[in-house]
């Protein structure tokens, strides 16, 4: 069982040194590792020279970080890929062997599970936890989704149904998600236990103002894969969020 990760930097010196050794660390050895970097000035492409694991290097401009992450899927060689981003890392070495084993079962389309949101500047430091819980096609209609960078894909999926939607700014992982997962009806499989730590932040979630702008994006998610949300469904994305926010 082979696994790509494709990870996007753009000027990420200060925090894919974690990303890295999370990678190399992994005691599943049928790893590939593809960074796709849009132009970075700073070192973090020295950076990740100095790490042999590292399979694939592209370097050149790009229109945002899911026509990076279309490349890298584009180069991957797996049967099975996941995306890791450059200021998020496995929490532990058998992250991927769990992987691996949860895709033993050829009837496995998609394996997930659960996120911790960390201090940007202490990650010892956790925010919170993002628990995805078991997997039910109706749950996308309370405002549920699985945490993206725990979301692992084989890839004849991608080539069924398609890679991330570009026009989208920041919903494209929400859509690609909505159309695998509720409108291909493909298999998921929830690993229930912290498969990765995320610094804190984030374009869609640097503000509650953005969260509410996000939501449009995540209507059109729906419009594009032809699919009726009920009528809260959008509104109880953030809302979801700011309990989490408030439970923590």
């Amino acid at each position: 069982m082979k696994i790509s990760i494709i990870t996007a930097t753009y000027n990420s010196a200060s925090t894919v040194n974690d990303t890295l050794q999370s990678v190399a660390k992994q005691d599943h050895h049928e790893t590939e590792h593809i960074i796709v970097d849009g132009s970075s000035s700073d070192s973090t492409l020295s950076i990740v020279r100095k790490y042999p694991h590292v399979s694939k290097i592209i370097s050149e401009k790009d229109t945002g970080i899911y026509d990076a992450m279309n490349k890298g899927i584009s180069l991957a060689s797996g049967n099975v890929i996941g995306i890791l981003n450059s200021d998020d890392f496995y929490t532990h070495h058998r992250v991927l062997s769990k992987v691996a084993d949860a895709f033993a079962d050829p009837e496995t389309d998609v394996v997930y599970g659960d996120l911790q949101y960390v201090l940007a500047d202490d990650v010892t430091k956790i925010v919170r936890t993002w628990k995805a819980g078991n997997f039910k096609r109706s749950s996308f209609y309370f405002g549920w989704m699985p945490p993206h960078p725990t979301f692992f894909v084989r890839k004849r999926v991608y080539d069924q149904t398609g890679l991330f939607n570009i026009s989208l700014r920041s919903a494209a992982d929400y859509e690609l998600m909505l159309r695998i997962l509720l409108k291909n009806d493909f298999r998921a499989v929830y690993i229930p236990e912290i498969l990765v730590k995320m610094r804190a932040g984030g374009m869609s979630n640097a503000s509650w103002k953005n969260r509410w702008k996000a939501n449009r994006e995540d209507r059109k998610a729906w419009d594009l894969n032809e699919l009726k949300p009920y009528f809260f469904t959008i509104y109880l994305k953030p809302i979801r969020k700011i309990l989490q926010f408030i439970s923590k």
